[in-house]
């Protein structure tokens, strides 16, 4: 995977939590990701198509995704229900659609988000693409990203 495909994703993301969730996000190292080993408890998964073909997911912990969430809606969420997914589904959304501005030359366009609720789930790569992970640090607690994208 072209490693130029990830800086989009981290400056939209960064981006997004800082306007939607008055939160300041810190990425920490990207690394290829090695196996599936399991990820977090929820997961907003959105597929890439065009010139370029891939996916973003954005992994919580539960008690991050409440927390995030809450702090979009602007009120307490203590249950991992329909306001989870739904709130999970939608900054996976903004994100992807931030970063496809930022890859414009490659004319995405973006599925419906899916998400993922599971304990300890883990989510595969495209075949035939690797992902990178990046961690990201916050004051509503730790995630991570992952980015898989490959030109055709």
């Amino acid at each position: 995977m072209d490693v130029s495909f990830v800086n989009p994703f981290i400056k939209a993301l960064i981006d997004t939590f800082k306007t939607m969730l008055s939160t300041d996000t810190i990425p920490g190292k990207p690394q290829v990701k090695s196996g599936n080993k399991p990820t977090h408890d929820i997961s907003g998964i959105i597929g890439l198509s065009g010139e370029a073909q891939g996916a973003i997911a954005i992994s919580f912990p539960k008690i991050v995704a409440l927390k995030v969430v809450s702090a979009m809606l602007g009120s307490s969420i203590k249950i991992i229900g329909p306001e989870i997914v739904d709130g999970i589904g939608e900054i996976a959304n903004i994100v992807a659609g931030r970063a496809k501005q930022g890859l414009s030359q490659y004319k995405l366009t973006i599925s419906l988000p899916n998400v993922i609720v599971g304990q300890n789930h883990a989510i595969s790569p495209p075949s035939g693409i690797r992902a990178i992970i990046v961690p990201f640090d916050s004051s509503l607690g730790n995630f991570v990203m992952e980015i898989s994208l490959k030109t055709k």
